[in-house]
C-alpha cells in the first residue's frame, strides 16, 4: 500500500479480509462429503488469519440450503472455534518453511498477475475488453477438463464413486423448496408498505436520485462529475423506497451491465 499507491496512514496498510469457502469445489454427487470440504477450508482460512468467515452449506450444489444444513455450516465454524483451539494463537502457522515457501510464490505470481493487468490498462479497461472474464472462462474450463481427465481427484466424483452416484436414502438430500405462501406474504407486505409511506416523498426522493445519478454520466466523453450518490440513496430509503424503485431509477440512467461472450 506505501509503495504502490503512498498510503500514508497506517490504518490503510492494514490487511482484514473476510473469507468463504469455495463454492465451486462442492459437489451434486455424494452432497454430504462437502461438509468435509468446508471444514477443511474453514480451518485453512483460521490458519491464514481472517476475520471474518462464511462457511457454505453442504446442498448449495443442489438448490438453496435447507435449515438443516445452514445450522450444520454453522456448527462447522464453532466446532473449529471453540472445540480445536486454533484460534488461542494469533500465528499458527508462522515459522513453517513450506507455508512460506507458499506465501512468497503466491505473492510472486501475484505481482505477476497484477502486471499483466496493469499492462493492458487497469481494471477498468480489463473489463471492456473482456480479460476477466475470458480469464474466469479459461480457468473453469482447465479445471472441468483436468476432473475429466483424473489430473484432480474429486473423490465422489471422479474416483472412489458410488455406483450410478446412488446413495442409501439416509444419504438422499432434502432439497429446499420454498413455500409459495412466502411470496404471497412479502406481496401484500410491499402492497402495505406503499398504501401507509408518504408517496410524495418518495417520488421527490427518487427524483432527486435521479438527477443525482445524471451528474455522474459522462456526455460527450467528457470527465464525469464525481458526485456522491449515497446520501440521495439513504434519503431514498429514509422515504421507505423499495429497493426495486431505487434500482430501477439507476438502471434508466447507467443503463444494464452485458457480460462480453468470449469465443
Amino acid at each position: 500500500m506505501r509503495e504502490r499507491f503512498n498510503a500514508k496512514d497506517i490504518k490503510s496498510c492494514i490487511l482484514r479480509f473476510h473469507t468463504q469457502t469455495g463454492g465451486s469445489t462442492l459437489t451434486s454427487q455424494e452432497p454430504e462429503n462437502n461438509t468435509i470440504r468446508v471444514a477443511l477450508q474453514a480451518l485453512a482460512a483460521i490458519l491464514g488469519g481472517t476475520q471474518s468467515l462464511h462457511t457454505n452449506s453442504a446442498d448449495e450444489a443442489l438448490s438453496l440450503p435447507t435449515e438443516e444444513t445452514v445450522k450444520l455450516a454453522l456448527r462447522t465454524q464453532q466446532i473449529i472455534g471453540l472445540e480445536t483451539g486454533v484460534t488461542h494463537t494469533i500465528d499458527p502457522l508462522g515459522g513453517s518453511y513450506y507455508i512460506e515457501w507458499l506465501t512468497n510464490e503466491i505473492e510472486k505470481n501475484v505481482m505477476a498477475y497484477i502486471k499483466k493487468i496493469d499492462d493492458i490498462g487497469g481494471a477498468v479497461k480489463g473489463i471492456e475488453k473482456g480479460y476477466f472474464q475470458k480469464e474466469i472462462q479459461d480457468s473453469a474450463y482447465k479445471y472441468q477438463k483436468a476432473i475429466e481427465k483424473g489430473e484432480i481427484t474429486v473423490i465422489g466424483v471422479n474416483k472412489f464413486c458410488s455406483p450410478n452416484n446412488l446413495q442409501p436414502n439416509s444419504l438422499q438430500p432434502n432439497k429446499l423448496k420454498v413455500n409459495p405462501l412466502f411470496r404471497d406474504e412479502r406481496v401484500n407486505r410491499l402492497k402495505a408498505l406503499k398504501s401507509k409511506r408518504d408517496n410524495n416523498k418518495v417520488k421527490v426522493s427518487l427524483n432527486n436520485l435521479r438527477l443525482s445519478a445524471q451528474k455522474t454520466s459522462i456526455p460527450n466523453n467528457r470527465k464525469p462529475n464525481t458526485a456522491n450518490l449515497f446520501p440521495t440513496i439513504f434519503e431514498c430509503v429514509k422515504q421507505y423506497a423499495t429497493l426495486g424503485e431505487i434500482c430501477n431509477v439507476l438502471r434508466a440512467e447507467f443503463g444494464e451491465y452485458k457480460e462480453t461472450l468470449i469465443v
